[in-house]
């Protein structure tokens, strides 16, 4: 798919040329493809863009939204043939739809890439992007291998019949329960981070009488263009042996003593979201390095190359990823390169695209709420997700593009702040969205949350996290069903102690708590005490046929409210 120009309608088009400008130079990264891009394009499109022919919308034009996105002719956003207002009417929201036809596409693109490049290859989905057994089945389908982070993500491929020889198992602090699962069940890979777990799978695969096959992840140092806490290539990060300090190879001489691990290659992964092809042409160089300064000093050919993924996507139109094939096409002829220099046969390579494969298929549905507008500093335009269900704004100052998708042929009116319904003041979607003068009842789009929204997706606020469904072909089918309240309290337990009556455990409890709880232990005292009294006088009154004088309304109020139960604390300013 091709990147997109920005432009809005409802904006006069020197205004729509300016925004244009402005998001596609606003990393400068980008700034060197956006003018050869403008370049391509030329000067009549330009022209037809102040004529108001070309439409846009959310920067991205109309007939290039991301993956099956279109509008119909009621001016709605339909997603893989399917409307969104139908989603919403049978679904509900928040929803995220993921958009099966694109990534699948997606999926044939990486895969067409490296047969053309570098056959010798194999294509690994990075699991912690979006994992679910019905995802794993079109993963098998489509003929990708799987990288897989934890048990839990194990678990899921094995419940799907996904192939454990089809894995490679990844984890900086894999724990003895997961190394035991995977050496059971005959995962392929082992990608090993630390000396600790080189013994740790020794010991365990000596014990199942297994032979591990493994590679090495290292830190070679790229501090790749991106958010600091998804970089991981470089020295300092929790990930891999470093290489510039000798832990990489000291790694490699450890597993020479350790019989029950075969040594087949290194791994390196140095971050997410990378919009260049340079710091993938440096990581291959310098991994090709080591692997040559291993087989001069050990002997050892390594056969196998993982270079990770953080191939990066368009979430805005600031955002001008590379084609896929320009990415592969630089790492092959790098490693073609590097390897016929040094006399090295050409090693089996591995990527693990996550995002780049599901991001850009995902598009997240909210019902608009409450509108709250601050003269001459801000609207708020508040929907009933948020950081619950996308908390990559909060976490990585993310930015997204979103739309109202009920109303896609409407000009933009206003910006406004698209709020989350969280208790936070940091829960905010979108910063600076440009929209239609939203309503209530309106559906909000936002696009590109295919990548690390369900998978990092929370209960905050004892809020049941979204559905998933899959749209394929005009049909709407469910991939993870709704949570209820119910699922938030499945797991709760109340013990023993907690059910007994509350008044005689209050009484122990008041022994002990401080002065400022002894308070309100005694305040509960006192409500049961007047509630007992009360009920206590009713009964002789009935007895003697005669009325009780009552309490003032506001007190029977109190000691009903308080028996049986413990009473509210003080309101605080955390409170909200």
């Amino acid at each position: 798919m091709a990147p997109a120009q920005a432009a809005l309608p409802g904006i006069d088009a020197p205004s729509a040329l300016a925004y244009h400008e402005a998001m596609a130079c606003r990393r400068p990264e980008n700034s060197a493809r956006s003018a050869e891009r403008a370049e391509r394009t030329g000067c009549a499109e330009r022209e037809s863009t102040r004529r108001g022919v070309i439409n846009y919308v959310a920067g991205f034009r109309l007939d290039d939204l991301p993956g099956t996105c279109r509008v119909n002719e009621r001016g709605e956003l339909t997603i893989g043939g399917v409307g969104a207002s139908e989603l919403v009417r049978r679904f509900g929201t928040p929803l995220y739809v993921f958009d099966e036809a694109h990534f699948r596409s997606r999926c044939r693109e990486f895969q067409a890439a490296l047969v053309r490049y570098y056959p010798a290859s194999r294509l690994l989905y990075a699991g912690k992007a979006f994992l679910t057994t019905g995802l794993c089945r079109i993963l098998r389908q489509e003929g990708l291998g799987l990288d897989a982070v934890s048990g839990g993500e194990l678990h899921t491929a094995f419940a799907a019949g996904f192939p454990a020889a089809e894995i490679v198992f990844h984890g900086n602090n894999k724990t003895p329960d997961e190394v035991g699962l995977a050496l059971r069940r005959g995962v392929g890979r082992f990608v090993v981070d630390s000396m600790d777990e080189l013994h740790l799978l020794e010991e365990m695969a000596s014990s199942l009488d297994r032979k591990a096959r493994i590679l090495l992840r290292l830190t070679p140092g790229i501090e790749a263009h991106t958010h600091s806490y998804i970089q991981t290539g470089q020295i300092d990060s929790k990930f891999g042996f470093p290489m510039v300090n000798g832990q990489a190879k000291q790694a490699v001489q450890a597993v020479k003593r350790l019989p029950h691990l075969e040594l087949v290659g290194v791994h390196a992964h140095i971050g997410s979201q990378i919009l260049e092809t340079e710091p993938f042409r440096l990581l291959s160089r310098i991994m090709v390095e080591f692997m040559d300064q291993v087989r001069r000093e050990t002997g050892w050919v390594l056969n196998e190359l993982d270079l990770g993924g953080g191939f990066g996507i368009r979430y805005t139109a600031a955002d001008d990823p590379p084609a896929v094939g320009e990415v592969i096409k630089a790492i092959a002829g790098t490693l073609r390169e590097e390897c016929a220099a040094r006399g090295l046969p050409l090693p089996a390579l591995m990527l693990e695209p996550g995002r780049a494969l599901v991001g850009e298929a995902g598009v997240t549905l909210y019902t608009v709420g409450s509108r709250k507008e601050i003269p001459g500093v801000r609207t708020y335009v508040s929907v009933d997700g948020g950081m619950a269900d996308n908390p990559r704004v909060a976490l990585y100052q993310a930015e997204y593009a979103c739309v109202l998708a009920n109303r896609m042929l409407e000009p933009v009116e206003e910006t406004v702040t698209v709020a989350g319904r969280y208790c936070e003041s940091g829960d905010i979607l979108v910063h600076e969205a440009m929209l239609p003068r939203a309503r209530r009842g309106d559906i909000l789009a936002v696009f590109s949350t295919g990548a690390y929204h369900y998978s990092m997706a929370s209960n905050y606020n004892r809020v049941p996290r979204p559905a998933v469904v899959t749209v394929y072909g005009g049909r709407a089918e469910v991939l993870v069903e709704r949570e209820s309240y119910d699922d938030l309290i499945r797991l709760d337990r109340i013990p023993a102690r907690l059910a007994e009556d509350g008044w005689a455990v209050a009484a122990v409890a008041v022994e002990t708590v401080p002065a400022a709880g002894k308070t309100v232990m005694a305040a509960a005292a006192a409500q049961q005490a007047a509630a007992a009294q009360q009920a206590g006088a009713a009964e002789e009154a009935a007895a003697a046929n005669r009325p009780v004088h009552p309490q003032p309304a506001a007190q029977r109020k109190q000691a009903a409210a308080g028996a049986g139960k413990m009473p509210a604390p003080a309101a605080t300013a955390e409170q909200g």
